[in-house]
């Protein structure tokens, strides 16, 4: 590894190079790109400030979705709940179920074949944008920041990628929606001016506390029970963030939860891997879907 390249295999290395150059897990890896693409700083962070604004549109596109999907199986859900946290006594108040319905939202968008940014998959894509957005808009942060924050987060899942895998066909849900959440956390730290440490505490605390997850889909497609973790796994993010900003030391270091999620997704049965060939997909409500069976819409209407 030539010290120019900014290069690393694990949070071990890349806490490192933090330490030495005394940059943010952010600089590290902007610096990175940098110099694997050949491309400038600036044209990289102009770069992925534009896709945090795609991010936000697919968002915003989610949020006034009022019509089922295709599938019927979702649709309307991230309008309900950004509705029900601007009510007058939302519960834990109107950030909880606003970082919710963002996350429900690009699910949402997805489903019905709106444009998205799959960080890291299309099935765990609402997770990053969610905490990013919610940041926005309660630390006043610039598209600029936030950009930075996403370098954070692909710092990270530079490390997944390098041991693990970010398929739910390999590795079930945890490694999609367990790295989207250990991604996010980070960078919700660095966001808020976290160090890297705290960082990688926060992306293990994330990533432990989602492994065995499965990958269950009914009637194959990515909404049910996708869409809603995507709206539960963003709070998750913040709550990992939380515990790392409070000095809490994850006692498995971050390299290690990755390994142990490249383990449990390698002894996961085939049929918990995206297959739809059990969990829920496999319960009576889940095979009403399967060939493409339509169930009745039993929601109540759209207010």
């Amino acid at each position: 590894m030539t010290e120019t390249a900014y290069d690393y295999q694990s949070a071990k290395e890349l806490l490192e190079l933090c330490d030495k150059h005394q940059l943010s897990i952010a600089e590290v890896m902007l610096r990175r790109e940098s110099h694997q693409q050949s491309i400038s700083t600036e044209t990289l962070l102009a770069k992925m400030a534009e896709y945090y604004r795609g991010m936000k549109a697919s968002v915003g596109k989610g949020v006034g979705i009022d019509q089922l999907s295709p599938s019927r199986l979702s649709g309307g859900d991230a309008k309900r709940l950004l509705e029900y946290s601007q009510s007058a006594k939302p519960l834990f108040g109107e950030r909880f179920a606003k970082t919710m319905a963002y996350g429900f939202a690009v699910l949402e968008t997805n489903a019905q074949f709106g444009r998205i940014i799959a960080t890291p998959t299309a099935g765990s894509a609402g997770i990053v944008p969610a905490c990013l957005l919610t940041l926005e808009e309660t630390e006043n942060l610039s598209d600029e920041q936030l950009a930075m924050a996403l370098f954070t987060a692909a710092g990270i899942g530079v490390i997944i990628g390098k041991k693990a895998y970010f398929s739910g066909a390999k590795g079930g849900c945890q490694a999609e929606v367990g790295s989207a959440s250990s991604m996010a956390a980070a960078a919700i730290v660095e966001a808020t001016g976290g160090t890297p440490t705290q960082a990688c505490n926060a992306a293990a605390f994330a990533l432990m506390n989602t492994l065995g997850l499965v990958c269950d889909p009914i009637g194959g497609y990515v909404e049910v029970p996708c869409v809603s973790r995507n709206g539960m796994f963003a709070v998750h993010s913040f709550e990992a963030a939380v515990i790392a900003l409070a000095n809490c030391r994850c006692v498995v270091p971050f390299d290690d939860v990755v390994i142990a999620m490249r383990d449990i997704g390698r002894r996961m049965p085939r049929a918990l891997k995206e297959t739809s060939e059990a969990g829920l997909a496999k319960t009576p409500a889940g095979l009403q879907f399967h060939s493409g069976k339509i169930v009745p819409e039993t929601r109540p209407p759209q207010k």
